[in-house]
């Protein structure tokens, strides 16, 4: 671990390789896993005022979630999430082509909605721990249904930080990101 900025940076996002590779997965990560996805607090506000303008891209089964369930739901940790369908898929996905995608993204690349997805979906595999202190801590999660992603990051000598630049700008900024290439170096030279 390491401090950059008052956030606690596990080294494995600098030193394991990561590169999302969807024609094998085909999504799965938005249809897997024991809760949604995490929401910042937020970001229930906006996906409630973006819902007219991604809803078309919705499937019905999650548009009926999404109106029963509310925008978010709290798992069994007392966290924001994103609704589920049926205790499987995130209500905002979609399936095109075999591939499970993110209706919130397709709008957003169609220029419909200026919110691109939730945040901790984009910093995939990157986890977030809010401390009470206001410290953040990034943590690299391993989930066996990314194994196609590690094979892949490998081959390409890309870590983890350098796959998720845009969203660790996104949320961070860009002087964060240049620290972390900053401690890569770091690393290395030790």
């Amino acid at each position: 671990m390491i401090d950059i900025d008052n956030k606690i940076v596990s080294t494995d996002l600098l030193k394991e390789c990561f590169a999302c590779d969807i024609s094998k997965c085909k999504g799965i990560c938005c249809v897997e896993g024991n809760a949604g996805a995490p929401l910042e607090e937020e970001e229930v506000a906006i996906l409630e005022k973006e819902y007219p303008n991604y809803k078309p891209y919705m499937t019905g089964l999650g548009i009926q979630a999404v109106e029963e369930q509310g925008f978010m739901v709290l798992d069994e940790e007392g966290d924001l999430t994103t609704p589920l369908v049926n205790d499987a898929e995130c209500a905002y996905a979609y399936v095109e082509n075999g591939v499970t995608l993110c209706a919130i993204e397709k709008a957003w690349a169609e220029g419909k909605t200026p919110f691109r997805k939730p945040i901790s979906c984009h910093l995939y595999p990157i986890r977030l721990i809010n401390f009470s202190n206001g410290t953040v801590g990034l943590n690299y999660h391993r989930w066996s249904v990314c194994s196609s992603a590690r094979e892949c990051g490998k081959k390409l000598g890309l870590p983890v930080y350098k796959a998720l630049k845009e969203p660790i700008i996104r949320r961070f900024g860009e002087d964060f990101y240049h620290a972390l290439e900053a401690a890569e170096q770091y690393i290395k030279e030790q």
